[in-house]
């Protein structure tokens, strides 16, 4: 079987049920609603092979300012075969000359590296059921007037324009922030998410903000399995596994090309990103 007799086509609805169980095959949690919510927000291509759907990936642009490219599964039975470089060139295609970033895991990395990615840090994956705390007080749940603020500071620390993905993200979760000076300094999100909920994106101010963010949806989820993705810098991991949210995997973050954020967020800002969408 060679890749040339494969065809790579549009994310249809028809093509859902057949990329959940990739994702399944892959150890992955996504359920059918969470692979909606990514489609919802970009652009999705499959491999088709024989009417099989074989592969999948998935481009999100967030307009002009940069795409990440998603949930890059094959079929375990095409692995080797050229299939995931045919996968991504299709996003490549359909990203056009936009900054790209991604997460790999270990075994993607050789690939992400040939088609000019370069590494930039590593995701920490934190998941668990919580115990009880003290909610902090100086958070706070969001309103809806406080999204164009959250999407300013999140525009800020990430560097692109995400205002669709956090309006999304308001229709299916909640947000918590923190104000200072009559402005939002921190804010995090919690929406269902796999097993459970998730915790993220997070954006603060610095790392005490950052623990208070996420205390606040812990301590209204005693007992709840929820996941956290942190980076490495941040230093967050060892008090996540302590509020029982265990270290259990990541990935490599990458970009191409290695372009330097205008608000340089590693300096400026403690971002959190979740990386859920896959």
């Amino acid at each position: 079987m060679q890749t040339s007799q494969i065809e790579i086509v549009p994310f249809g609805p028809d093509h859902l049920e057949a990329a959940v169980a990739l994702s399944r095959q892959a150890g992955w949690p996504h359920r059918t609603e969470d692979w909606q919510l990514a489609l919802a927000l970009s652009d999705g291509m499959v491999a088709v092979e024989d009417g099989k759907v074989v592969g999948t990936v998935l481009v999100t642009p967030y307009k002009g300012d940069c795409a990440t490219i998603n949930m890059v599964i094959v079929d375990e039975t095409m692995r080797g075969r050229g299939l995931g470089r045919k996968l991504m060139g299709a996003a490549l295609l359909a990203a056009g000359d936009r900054p790209l970033r991604l997460v790999a895991t270990t075994a993607g990395l050789p690939l992400y590296q040939k088609l000019g990615f370069h590494e930039t840090g590593t995701v920490l994956q934190h998941q668990g059921l919580v115990g009880e705390i003290a909610a902090p007080a100086e958070t706070e749940a969001a309103t809806d007037t406080d999204l164009a603020g959250i999407a300013e500071l999140d525009r800020f620390a990430f560097g692109a324009d995400r205002e669709g993905l956090l309006s999304y993200l308001a229709g299916i979760g909640e947000f918590a922030i923190i104000r200072r000076d009559s402005g939002i300094s921190g804010f995090a999100c919690l929406r269902p998410f796999g097993r459970g909920e998730v915790i993220g994106p997070v954006v603060a101010a610095d790392l005490g903000q950052a623990r208070m963010l996420i205390e606040h949806f812990i301590a209204r989820r005693p007992g709840r399995f929820l996941r956290v993705d942190t980076t490495a810098e941040t230093g967050l991991s060892p008090w996540l596994a302590q509020h029982g949210l265990a270290h259990v995997g990541g990935g490599i973050t990458m970009k191409k090309p290695l372009v330097r954020d205008a608000a340089d967020p590693a300096v400026t800002t403690f971002a959190l990103a979740s990386q859920a969408l896959g």
